[in-house]
């Protein structure tokens, strides 16, 4: 079923046209990935079909009644609500349920009550209760929960959201879009802010919970995992693909070659075609007089090849990022280690007792959740932040280029070409040169820094390291910010990189294609595995059923030795609490029935109260039994 269809789009800024004439439609059950060369118009695509932003021609249709979910900017909440109240805010029919409940609980109570009032309130209590039942407000605590583990988002559910970070308000938004399960959920770089452990949970989620989502996302791993079709927003038009991000990139390949072929087949046509006519225009001028038959059948060649609709000549290769990275003198064989390190913040522990080498041309990746101590790592490497204790040593003639996730923070009033010369020296015109070849054309090189995008900003960086005397790459999330082609071209040179290569990454993607050496750091500790991501995390997953397996069998042994004195006295306990339960059961039950004769208000108020506590006792027995069965 379709449930919202794009007809005839258009939309300017500036009166610079972004794209016209786009149609496409998006079908309940489906997860569409958004995807082309950055400046297409996605994210504007997006903010249209929610109504963000005004078309400017042609017209979105949505399924009536649709629900969207999109997180378009960081909205404002009222200063005293924390990061739990925001998540509530997902389930503001059942916290108003929830408050009507308690108001007719404490209604109950009223001593003036009257048998007709208390039989009022009993019959809404018994109808609200009902629906807040069946609506699962009686789960609402624990989906709330279970989302906020999932994107690693508990610490923060009891700080004010408005003290938060830019990185963790969207991440508890992004926990309340998802709890609302919107009909259309629309995504723009929902990986962003998220370790690998939290964007492994999001792709489950949003399969198992059957979602309807368009996405936009460069994280092709992501993107594999979660979509069923790909949209691919290129040269104007939207061409769309029934399959994950990998089987797009073979479907386009062949569809493009077999574009090209076409449009050679009809160039060469077109060709002949012009050669004929010229062939007729010379045959009749040579007659005498001219023949007009030669001329006619011309015209009519003429008309013919006006009226054939041209094929356009497909892109077969775009304007990519020219990175090459190249070492001068080699590194010594140990190009750094850690001895015994641990870092502290305060009463907050990172990690410690962190031992290792790393030597000439290894290429190591750091792996674990946010806020860990991963790029404290790397920070350690270029004496930023010192370790709390242990040691850290750099080799013999090793050359640092560090790339931060956060570049140019401090340099806002910058120009493009300044910030580079700053690193690398050289006049004007050459400089302009080399920036041409990271996508900065013309008066671009003019741009302040504060004005550029995250992935400009990325480009500059990765600018300034290729042409800087380096054989050792400190690399801290570098594929953020950049597009699929640049993190294609960014692999491409690291893979020719002859030196030594360290990064901080939750590009599962770019780590599989790189790196055979994973650190992972989990527990305020590092442990260090061979291999691609992919065949770390199964050796991990197989680890851990080890563990669990070794401890079910000591499990089972502690029983199976268990004395038959310890055997009994859990019979005996076990058969007593259960007596317990079949005798205060019993009890309510007299009680309940003298509720249904009494009419005396303040009597049956008395009464219901004693019911309850026994619920509670009825409770607590069961939950004791528990322990023993």
């Amino acid at each position: 079923m379709i449930i919202c269809s794009v007809n005839e789009i258009e939309k300017s800024y500036g009166g610079s046209k972004i794209f016209e004439g786009l149609s496409f439609d998006f079908h309940e059950g489906h997860r569409v990935g958004l995807v082309g060369p950055n400046g297409t118009g996605k994210t504007t695509i997006l903010k249209l079909i929610s109504g963000e932003e005004h078309l400017d021609g042609g017209a979105i249709h949505r399924k009536k009644g649709l629900s969207i979910g999109y997180l378009a900017q960081i909205p404002s909440f009222e200063k005293e609500l924390a990061g739990r109240d925001v998540l509530l805010k997902a389930f503001d029919s059942l916290v108003m349920i929830a408050n009507r409940l308690k108001e007719l609980e404490k209604l109950m109570t009223t001593p003036t009550l009257n048998s007709e009032q208390l039989e009022r309130i009993l019959a809404e209590y018994g109808q609200i209760q009902d629906e807040f039942t069946r609506l699962g407000g009686y789960e609402m605590d624990a989906t709330l929960m279970m989302v906020a583990n999932g994107l690693g988002i508990v610490d923060l559910l009891h700080q004010p959201f408005h003290l938060l970070s830019g990185g963790e308000k969207t991440k508890i938004c992004l926990g309340l879009i998802l709890l609302r399960k919107p009909g259309l959920l629309l995504l723009d770089e929902p990986t962003n802010h998220l370790d690998v452990e939290a964007i492994e949970w999001l792709e489950e989620y949003i399969r198992s919970e059957n979602l309807t989502a368009v996405i936009v996302s460069h994280d092709r791993y992501f993107l594999d995992q979660v979509v069923t079709d790909i949209y691919d927003l290129d040269d104007g038009e939207v061409t769309c693909y029934h399959t994950n991000y990998s089987g797009f990139i073979k479907e386009k390949e062949k569809r493009l070659l077999d574009q090209f072929a076409a449009y050679q087949e009809q160039q060469k046509k077109i060709k002949k075609m012009k050669d004929t006519i010229r062939q007729l225009r010379q045959w009749a001028n040579e007659g005498n007089p001219p023949n007009e038959k030669f001329y006619r059948r011309a015209k009519s060649m003429e008309k013919a090849l006006e009226r054939m609709e041209k094929l356009k000549r497909p892109v077969l290769e775009r304007k990519k990022i020219g990175l090459e990275l190249d070492t001068t003198d080699r590194s010594g064989k140990d190009v750094f280690t850690y001895e015994n390190v641990a870092m502290e913040f305060g009463s907050k522990r990172l990690f410690h007792s962190f031992s290792y080498t790393l030597q000439h041309k290894q290429r190591v990746a750091i792996v674990g959740k946010n806020g860990t101590g991963k790029t404290t790592l790397l920070k350690m490497l270029i004496g930023e932040i010192q370790p709390s204790t242990g040691k850290v040593k750099i080799g013999s003639n090793v050359k640092l280029g560090y790339l931060s996730q956060h570049v140019f923070e401090q340099e806002g009033k910058q120009m493009v070409i300044d910030a580079f010369r700053d690193q690398v020296p050289c006049v004007e015109g050459e400089a302009r040169q080399i920036l041409a070849r990271f996508l900065f054309y013309g008066p671009a090189v003019f741009k302040k820094i504060e004005s550029l995008s995250g992935g400009e900003r990325m480009r500059l960086r990765l600018a300034q390291l290729m042409h800087q005397d380096i054989n050792v790459l400190l690399l801290d999330e570098p594929t953020n910010h950049l597009d699929i082609d640049s993190r294609e071209v960014l692999e491409e040179a690291l893979q020719d990189f002859e030196g030594t290569i360290f990064t901080v990454s939750h590009d599962r993607y770019f780590l599989n294609k790189l790196f055979t050496t994973i650190l992972w750091l989990e527990d305020h500790t590092f442990t260090s595995y061979l291999g691609t991501y992919d065949e770390v995390k199964e050796k991990r997953i197989n680890n851990k059923q080890i563990v669990s397996k070794e401890k079910e069998n000591v499990e089972v042994q502690m029983v199976t030795h268990k004395s038959d004195k310890k055997v009994l006295e859990v019979e005996k306990q076990t058969a007593e609490l259960e007596k317990k339960i079949e005798t205060v059961e019993l009890e309510k039950v007299k009680l309940e029935e003298e509720m249904m004769i009494e009419s005396d208000v303040t009597i049956l108020v008395k009464l219901q109260e004693k019911v309850d506590k026994l619920r509670e006792e009825i409770d607590d027995l069961y939950e004791k039994l528990e322990v023993f069965l």
